[in-house]
């Protein structure tokens, strides 16, 4: 095959080349490693490529695959967002903090997806911190779209969503706090799943909102998301809030027809605020998954939706003021000089973190601070509790939820870079996901004047099966997952 055909394949496709012999491993890495080369230039999806780790990686899966070991991934090359931390390869958040900052161990879905065989072609940019709806909050430079590079990947796995629409990678890892895999896959018409809170171990995730944070796979179709989440997922005992429940294996989910499944469409997701386009998608979206045997419940209603932005920009900013405070300028990562220690601290902070990230530890610390705890935090916790309530009494009548992932087709560089809270609305489809600490996947859902539309499935705790099995559904009666951009 020509590297152009070969980094155009899926996952499964690939490993099925690879074990029957077809492709080598390195053959495949050094065709990513080509495109990387030919696009990156325009996408800017790598913070730092590994090519040399890659393509050692590589002969070291081609000589496990010669011994006649067998594996969905082995060998298959994938990047990784770059607040995940990799041994011996820098991790920099994107940020000017940890700008030269090389973890000395690796986090627990590394550990799993060596043992499955990883070729890792780079880190992926984001966000600084992975706060940002846009990928324009790195420290270093912003991601392109690839449909369109003068508009936004989405945030914060903008990079890893952008490398694998581009094909610089066969699948890629994010993190989601509160919509972070969800709205870049939509945005880039790839599929993302945000697993449920606890099924993948966050050991190794550089923290942002403990309690929000999660890492999951973004890949070109529903198969390949499948096959990573099973390699991924599992308990792990670093991880206090890992959950100790066997992994299925999700492959068997994928099944072409949705009869017996019961499908809600929450009003209060189909409000004021969403783009006409996205609103008729959604609803061609909707009489597909009817026609493949759904029951569609459009009286569903989740009535706390919308204090669900609120609930999160003062539950977020306090974890994060909490988890940033480790940023001192002493231990590791960037220190600025001061004639005092406390001098040296200020201006660690000042230098070391930028704008976004300064906006949110200064939300977080007042939210916080004493006389204003009782009014901010501890009703925003009780909110959070009213949502995942409400989000129980709903999946008594239905097996999932649909929704749009975003509100609106991907917008232009720049265009809400004045604006935090028009940033901040981008995500008010997926945000409450992660409040409730439930699953959401997105799936291409069709395009608006050549730009992606995701549709966003939601579940109830640990039941990715279903989601997959209906985003499968979906996605083989539908084309949009085939159609790739013009870079």
């Amino acid at each position: 095959m020509k590297p152009r055909e070969l980094v155009g394949l899926t996952a499964h496709q690939a490993a099925r080349l690879l074990a029957r012999r077809e492709v080598s491993a390195v053959e495949l890495t050094r065709a990513v490693l080509e495109r990387i080369g030919a696009v990156d230039g325009k996408v800017r999806a790598f913070v730092t490529a590994t090519p040399d780790l890659a393509l050692e990686q590589a002969r070291l899966a081609d000589e496990r695959l010669q011994a006649g070991e067998r594996g969905p991934l082995l060998g298959v090359p994938a990047a990784i967002k770059d607040v995940i931390c990799t041994k011996g390869v820098r991790t920099t958040c994107s940020s000017r903090m940890l700008e030269g900052f090389v973890p000395p161990y690796d986090a627990h879905v590394m550990n799993r997806l060596y043992q499955a065989g990883l070729v890792m072609v780079g880190k992926t940019n984001l966000d600084e911190f992975a706060m940002g709806s846009s990928t324009e909050n790195s420290a270093f430079f912003p991601t392109h779209n690839p449909w369109d590079v003068t508009r936004v990947p989405g945030g914060s796995s903008g990079g890893s969503a952008a490398a694998v629409a581009a094909d610089e990678c066969l699948y890629a890892l994010g993190s989601d706090t509160g919509g972070s895999i969800r709205q870049p896959a939509g945005f880039c018409s790839i599929v993302g799943l945000k697993p449920t809170y606890g099924r993948v171990s966050r050991y190794g995730l550089v923290a942002f909102a403990s309690s929000l944070d999660q890492i999951g796979p973004m890949a070109k179709d529903v198969t390949d998301c499948a096959l990573v989440l099973g390699a991924i997922s599992g308990h792990d005992p670093r991880d206090s809030t890992s959950a100790p429940n066997p992994v299925p294996d999700y492959t068997r989910a994928l099944v072409p027809d949705l009869r017996g499944l019961r499908l809600g469409v929450p009003r209060e997701y189909y409000a004021e605020g969403m783009q006409p386009e996205v609103r008729q998608a959604m609803e061609m979206a909707l009489t597909k998954l009817q026609e493949l045997g759904a029951t569609i419940d459009r009286e569903v209603s989740l009535p706390s939706t919308p204090h669900a932005l609120a609930v999160y920009y003062i539950l977020a900013p306090s974890e994060a003021s909490a988890n940033l405070a480790r940023y001192d300028g002493v231990k590791y990562g960037f220190s600025a000089p001061g004639e005092t220690m406390w001098e040296a601290m200020e201006h660690t902070k000042q230098f070391g973190f930028g704008p976004e990230v300064k906006r949110r530890i200064m939300l977080g610390t007042y939210a916080l601070s004493a006389g204003y705890y009782d009014a901010y935090y501890l009703k925003a916790q009780k909110v959070r509790t009213l949502i995942r309530r409400e989000f129980d009494q709903v999946f008594e009548r239905c097996d999932a939820l649909v929704t749009p992932t975003s509100p609106t087709v991907p917008f232009r560089l720049g265009e809400k870079a004045e604006s935090p809270l028009q940033m901040y609305l981008s995500d008010i489809y997926t945000i409450p996901v992660n409040i409730a600490g439930l699953p959401g996947l997105t799936v291409p859902a069709g395009f608006v004047e050549g730009l992606p539309v995701g549709l966003q499935l939601i579940g109830k705790p640990f039941s990715e099966e279903t989601l997959l099995r209906v985003g499968y559904a979906y996605e083989q009666a539908t084309a949009w997952h085939k159609r790739k951009p013009s870079l």
